[in-house]
């Protein structure tokens, strides 16, 4: 070997000894760097026609494992899901108020049933009255807080999705040039690790807020799908597009988020036919916020419509069986929807009578509404009144509204159920279904199933419209229908348009018992649930919709104008705690100002089972209690589902650094070795250069 290939094997061993030394300067400087992959030099030998030349020194590359990569992106979207689901579903658990606060709902919903049993065991004094009738206005106030409550969480998770999804098109952004810095600097066979380093922070970040899959190409470029196999990054950049987060409104359905190709100055472009349009095709932070968004709060807000239809009809039924004394000179009815020629369908017996201001019975009738016959119209009914009252008192139904009013001065309007055989409508009684004596009111709802059968018309006119959409247990949308009443003038014609719509496809609709539209799916569709997204149907002009009647959703039972009849929270002594007694001939006394038979009738009514269609059959309170239960169970469950994806992902990223990280022994062990690999090629060079120096000596 000579001189010249001895010097040289020399300095590329002191070349490689010095690139060593910089990774593993490089590598012990990042000990700490969440994510580094640790560098080691490609080193090799260096041969020459067949003859051994140095050493051959490459650039620095990264030890990692791309599958132990791959599983930390997965576990980080994991605990992005879980993290938002418990932020999101602890917060809706404390809008109930902890437990036994007294300012909680289920204090306040409690506090109607004491008191009810207080109003029964009092005499029924000013002051229970008083607490009653106050306990009842703040739990609904408490519901409609409640409600209003949750419908601002479900605005604000929309505008997290908003800009959860400019943060997406940011990092996609940033991954795609630095795709083409490493594959630019990988082609020229430079080093990489500083762009490496820097995509897989990104790509860390963008694995919390969507669940994706990264693929690593041979050029060094990696490639993004969603959950749901769409591709948001390839050779060409995509973005996001997502028009709705910026309102701050609560809304019935919101717009999926749109994949859409970016332009080449960065702004969106046109769409790629794809998008993300449910929570599991996000996933990640971005799906967990979809999934509360769509399927958690209106699924609580549906839950609450339906604890405040059986809280109120059970109040109203108690309410509607008694009496004032002395008794109101009017009692004016609720909206029902209905029109003078629609059909009665009343069975049972109902007596309607007028009182004068003592208690003295002045006129009364007993109407048997079997008797009027099946073809018998609201119309029929309101004359068979003003016929028995014979002038005493008169009957009137204008704009859906009954109303009977005492035509002398002084004298007062009762109504009181046969007690062997009740009237019957739906489930309730005459004065209840409509709403004669209520104690709660609202006017987005009748607060009673309509009753409505298959051959009933439904009234809608041309040209309006209702539309609904139908969603899984996990809130993906199935499908949506607008329904038009095109089919037929009959609630059976709505029945059968359903049915034939693509709604159809996953259940079938029909009309229960007591006139509500009922949805049942199919085995293969887990938990649906409908909502009426936009409605501007209007029965016959009473203002009554489509989603206001058909009882399809809780969202619609009239919460948000809900209130206790301004005059009853004003005046206790108006609550009808009196029954009228039937019977009584005429100048007999038929109210008794001590007769506090109806008191009872409040406790009783919230103690009974009443028939909530899909939600069974059920107490107030125990619906309550469900409502209440499950919203601490889902909270409870969540925060157990972040603990388990944190212990998971913290595994992952225990996993991959174990790897690829940065082992501070192993590091210094290399770094003596290339220290000693330095002096050795340092001592051939020494020793070749004496060696050249007794050459020259000898030549002189």
């Amino acid at each position: 070997m000579s001189l010249n290939e001895i010097l040289s094997s020399a300095v590329s061993g002191l070349a490689a000894s010095q690139a060593g030394l910089r990774a593993v300067s490089n590598n012990i400087a990042n000990v700490s760097t969440p994510g580094y992959a640790r560098e080691r030099v490609a080193l090799s030998t260096s041969v020459s026609a067949g003859r051994v030349t140095g050493v051959q020194t490459g650039e620095s590359e990264r030890i990692a494992d791309r599958f132990l990569e791959a599983n930390a992106y997965r576990r980080a979207s994991d605990v992005g899901r879980a993290d938002v689901s418990a932020t999101y579903l602890d917060r809706l658990q404390s809008l109930l108020g902890a437990p036994g606060a007294a300012s909680g709902l289920p204090a306040r919903l409690d506090a109607i049933g004491s008191s009810a049993i207080e109003l029964a065991g009092s005499q029924a004094s000013a002051q229970t009255r008083a607490v009653f009738t106050a306990n009842v206005a703040d739990a609904l106030n408490s519901l409609r807080q409640v409600d209003g409550d949750v419908s601002q969480i479900q605005a604000d998770t929309d505008s997290e999705i908003k800009a959860n999804v400019d943060s997406v098109n940011g990092l996609l952004s940033r991954i795609h040039d630095l795709n083409d810095s490493i594959a630019q600097l990988q082609g020229q066979g430079r080093n990489a690790t500083g762009p490496y380093g820097q995509r897989l922070s990104a790509l860390e970040d963008i694995s919390t807020l969507l669940n994706v899959t990264v693929r690593e190409q041979p050029d060094g470029k990696v490639t993004i799908d969603s959950a749901s196999g769409s591709v948001l990054l390839d050779s060409r950049l995509r973005q996001l597009s997502y028009p709705s987060g910026t309102t701050g409104e609560a809304k019935v359905s919101y717009p999926a988020i749109d994949i859409r190709f970016a332009n080449p100055d960065g702004s969106i472009g046109a769409a790629t036919g794809t998008s993300l349009n449910s929570s599991t095709a996000a996933g990640g932070k971005i799906g967990a916020l979809i999934d509360i968004r769509d399927r958690a709060l209106p699924a609580f807000s549906e839950k609450l419509g339906v604890l405040f239809s059986g809280l109120s009809e059970a109040l109203n039924a108690a309410s509607n069986a008694g009496s004032t004394v002395p008794a109101p000179a009017s009692l004016d009815g609720r909206q029902t929807g209905l029109v003078g020629s629609d059909r009665l369908g009343f069975t049972g017996s109902a007596t309607f009578a007028v009182v004068a201001s003592g208690g003295t019975l002045v006129a009364s009738t007993s109407i048997d509404f079997a008797s009027l016959g099946a073809g018998a119209t609201v119309d029929d009914a309101v004359t068979a009144i003003n016929t028995g009252l014979g002038g005493a008192g008169v009957a009137s139904f204008t704009g859906g509204v009954l109303s009977i009013k005492a035509s002398s001065a002084g004298n007062g309007i009762a109504v009181a159920q046969d007690a062997a055989n009740p009237s019957d409508r739906a489930g309730t009684g005459f004065s209840q279904y409509f709403g004669l004596n209520d104690i709660i009111r609202s006017s987005g709802s009748a607060l009673v199933p309509t009753g409505f059968i298959a051959a009933d018309p439904h009234g809608f006119a041309p040209g309006q419209t209702a539309d609904i959409a139908l969603r899984d247990s996990s809130g993906r949308a199935l499908a949506t229908y607008t329904l038009t009443g095109a089919v037929g003038p009959n609630f059976g014609d709505l029945v059968t348009e359903l049915n034939a719509s693509p709604l159809g496809s996953f259940g079938s609709f029909s009309i229960d018992s007591r006139g509500r539209f009922a949805f049942a799916g199919n085995s293969n569709v887990a938990n649906p649930s409908l909502a009426i997204t936009a409605d501007s149907t209007d029965r016959r002009g009473s203002g009554r919709s489509f989603g206001a009647l058909s009882g399809l959703s809780g969202r619609d039972a009239g919460l948000g104008t809900a209130q206790v009849r301004p005059e009853v929270l004003a005046n206790g002594g108006l609550l009808p705690l009196a029954r009228l007694q039937t019977g009584i001939a005429i100048g007999g006394k038929a109210l008794g100002a001590g007769d506090l038979r109806g008191a009872a009738a409040f406790s009783d009514q919230l103690a009974r089972a009443i028939d909530l269609g899909k939600d069974g059959k059920v107490t107030a309170g125990g619906l309550a209690a469900a409502l209440i239960g499950k919203a601490g169970a889902d909270s409870t469950h969540a925060n157990g589902q972040l603990a388990d994806a944190t212990a998971r992902h913290d595994d992952a990223v225990n996993r991959r650094d174990s790897y690829s990280g940065v082992n501070v022994d192993e590091e210094l062990s290399q770094l003596v070795v290339f220290q000693n690999s330095y002096s050795a090629a340092a001592r051939v060079i020494s020793a070749a250069s004496d060696l050249y120096d007794t050459l020259l000596s000898i030549l002189r």
